[in-house]
């Protein structure tokens, strides 16, 4: 079976991941703290060229590149527009640059459907609530809110959505029940649009964590995609990076994180590779 083969990475705002990405056997990516790409490549690249990469305030964002040799899809970029908006061609976004659209045509079949980049920004509680906290569950959920601009039909829609969420799946940070449950929802949530989680999840997902974290259930088939100041590829023990899709086009979804030592690469995240059966 023919398949389209997309990328989801973080790229930690390093502009020479770019080079990485052209060079990766890929038709399209789905990328998270994005710097614009070198002049020299943007001929290389669809899409990017309609970032508004110099946005006051705003030094990287989400963004969905294709691939100019890619053979097998065409990538319509879509417009983002500030909550209010009045635009019929442009999702409205609760945030500027956590949330990238297009839409790909496959060539071959004339099929059309929605791939999105995903970034849960980190927040805190304000000053008056007395607390340290932070956390990305509520980013998490206005995207869901974006994402129902995409959503016209209770069935048969057809979004491949990605990216960096920085919270858990199935549990809680040292095994806290009352995150498990803040994060449990964004899961559901998703299920509830018709989002299927898709992975990536062991044991064809990409390698568990070894030793194995005190914090993850001993059945969780979570798969680490991150690792922070204190660890290493080999170290790393947190899944942060998620994939959804459609029930319609998911079980033709297959979903693997590059998490292994040597195929790590030059980000605090490992790359998500997506095929998607044609």
């Amino acid at each position: 079976m023919a398949t389209i083969n997309l990328l989801s990475w973080n790229m930690k705002q390093k502009v020479s991941i770019w080079q990485t990405i052209l060079e990766s056997n890929i038709d399209a990516a789905m990328l998270q703290e994005a710097k614009a790409p070198p002049a020299g490549l943007l001929g290389r690249l669809t899409g990017v060229q309609n970032y508004e990469w110099s946005e006051p305030g705003l030094s990287w964002q989400t963004a969905v590149a294709g691939l100019v040799v890619s053979e097998k899809i065409d990538l319509i970029p879509i417009k983002t527009q500030p909550l209010g908006g009045n635009d019929p061609d442009a999702i409205m976004v609760s945030r500027t640059g956590n949330l990238a659209v297009a839409m790909i045509r496959i060539r071959e079949t004339d099929e059309k459907l929605f791939i999105v980049s995903m970034y849960s920004t980190w927040m805190n509680p304000v000053r008056g609530a007395g607390s340290k906290w932070i956390f990305a569950d509520a980013s998490a959920h206005r995207l869901i809110s974006d994402l129902c601009g995409l959503i016209g039909r209770e069935r048969g829609h057809k979004i491949i959505a990605a990216g960096d969420l920085n919270l858990l799946y199935g549990y809680g940070e040292n095994g806290n029940l009352y995150w498990r449950g803040r994060y449990n929802t964004v899961f559901d949530r998703m299920k509830a649009l018709g989002m299927r989680f898709v992975g990536p999840q062991a044991p064809e997902g990409g390698r568990q964590a070894e030793p194995w974290p005190k914090e993850l259930p001993k059945d969780s088939l979570n798969v680490p995609t991150f690792y922070h100041s204190r660890q290493n590829p080999a170290t790393a023990s947190r899944q942060l990076d998620f994939v959804f899709a459609s029930e319609s086009i998911a079980d033709r979804v297959t979903v693997k994180a590059l998490n292994s030592i040597e195929d790590w690469g030059p980000s605090d995240h490992c790359r998500i590779m997506i095929e998607l059966g044609v």
